[in-house]
């Protein structure tokens, strides 16, 4: 039924929601026999648009890593998008930044651990510890996700399947990055805490070990996923470990402080 030139036309809708921040209808819903394979296929056709606009890849997000979102999910792994360079926002230790809350259809915010590779991961069978050696650094990210397709059906309010998510180049919008940096052999990553303010009010409280267990097994996990594509991490990359907290949604005027302790904080806001 995904036919290469099907496929091209879902990417160009896709690319057309993010230009007009007009959400789609579920491909899932027009396309019955949608398989999790035809929704990585494309996110790859999307993202091959936006390389030919001139972005650049600068790295990855795993999702869906928590057992309580594959649950509700109906999947048994995670799933995982590309990040690129129009998606990063940088900031120093205790600046408050400001991000275009235009830019976004239904931003919502989650707080994360990026991975920042010194070394190329190729699967197939990489392991946590080949993670932690390739690993030049850890530092805390948020990553601000979105909806080019709508959560829920706008007739039905079914929520969407997972290969409309995975179509969706994984939900992944933006990433702010910025506070302090650890090697990865330096922490007890499983117990990295988070704690994630909205306007003054704590929303999210959570730990690292709520990805799986350890954050680094998402990384692997990805590392040998991408291996039957012909793709692999490459050095240099940035990889979203997965959030630990729930999704919080934001607006124009919301400001979020996301307080990692020791590795800082992360400020921002929509304006």
């Amino acid at each position: 039924m995904f036919t290469p030139e099907l496929t091209q036309q879902l990417a160009a809708k896709l690319q057309q929601a993010q230009d007009t921040r007009t959400q789609l209808e579920h491909f899932s819903k027009h396309f019955a026999g949608m398989t999790i394979e035809d929704g990585y296929r494309i996110s790859r056709a999307w993202v091959a648009l936006q390389l030919a606009q001139g972005r650049q890849v600068i790295g990855h997000k795993i999702g869906l890593t928590s057992r309580a979102m594959q649950q509700s999910s109906q999947i048994a792994e995670p799933d995982y998008g590309t990040l690129l360079d129009s998606m990063l926002f940088s900031c120093t230790p205790g600046q408050m930044l400001d991000i275009p809350a235009a830019r976004f259809i239904a931003p919502r915010v989650e707080v994360e651990l990026a991975f920042v590779l010194k070394t190329p991961l190729k699967g197939p069978n990489i392991t946590q510890e080949q993670v932690i050696a390739a690993t030049d650094y850890v530092t805390p990210a948020v990553e601000i996700i979105d909806a080019r397709i709508e959560q829920f059906d706008r007739h039905t309010k079914v929520m969407r399947k997972v290969y409309d998510t995975i179509s969706d180049n994984a939900a992944n919008a933006g990433i702010v990055i910025g506070a302090q940096r650890a090697a990865p052999r330096n922490i007890d990553l499983p117990w990295v805490g988070a704690i994630l303010r909205q306007n003054g009010v704590v929303e999210e409280t959570g730990l690292a070990a709520g990805v799986q267990g350890h954050p680094a097994i998402g990384i692997a996990w990805l590392a040998n996923k991408l291996a039957p594509w012909g793709e692999h991490l490459e050095a240099g990359q940035i990889v979203l470990a997965g959030s630990f907290t729930r999704p919080v949604p934001g607006k124009a005027g919301d400001l979020f402080e996301a307080d990692y302790g020791p590795l800082g904080q992360l400020n921002f806001r929509f304006v």
